[in-house]
């Protein structure tokens, strides 16, 4: 099997990467800042498809994504990455409501560590998710990313 490409692009909130596992499903976004896995530079037909809806959510114009992902982890990691799918478009939810709609309401740290291990922020938009107070200070893009997408979102950006 091989191991998969990425391939880096400008958009409208800098280098985002995006790879893809080398079957055509994304397995991981990377947004500014991040380290880059080291992979083969590509761009592969799921890749630029991903680029293209990225970039069309960035711009207001898509609020959900159509991409075939690959994004391993735990069985409690996917239940969370699953509910966090759910979150309307603009909306928000705390770590706490998240834990509870992934079967384990004691659990919101856990569903804190689950968003921060997410492959593919911005696809599973787990900037969505807040601290119970509604705070946006942990994000792997940065607290500022997070609120600007969040802003976004809800129509200011």
């Amino acid at each position: 099997m091989s191991p998969g490409c990425i391939r880096t692009y400008m958009t409208l909130i800098g280098m985002v990467s995006i790879s893809e596992d080398g079957l055509g499903n994304i397995d991981g976004v990377y947004l500014p800042g991040q380290n880059l896995p080291a992979r083969r530079d590509e761009e592969t037909g799921a890749i630029a498809e991903a680029a293209r809806q990225i970039d069309e959510y960035l711009l207001g114009r898509r609020r959900a994504f159509d991409l075939p992902l690959s994004l391993g982890g735990t069985e409690f990691q996917k239940s969370v990455w699953s509910e966090i799918l759910k979150i309307p478009y603009g909306e928000l939810a705390t770590y706490s409501e998240v834990a509870e709609r992934a079967g384990r309401p004691r659990a919101f740290r856990a569903a804190g560590t689950a968003c921060g291990a997410n492959p593919v922020p911005i696809i599973v938009p787990c900037h969505r998710v807040v601290g119970s107070s509604g705070s946006a200070d942990r994000y792997g893009g940065g607290a500022a990313l997070k609120r600007r997408l969040i802003e976004l979102e809800r129509g200011g950006a």
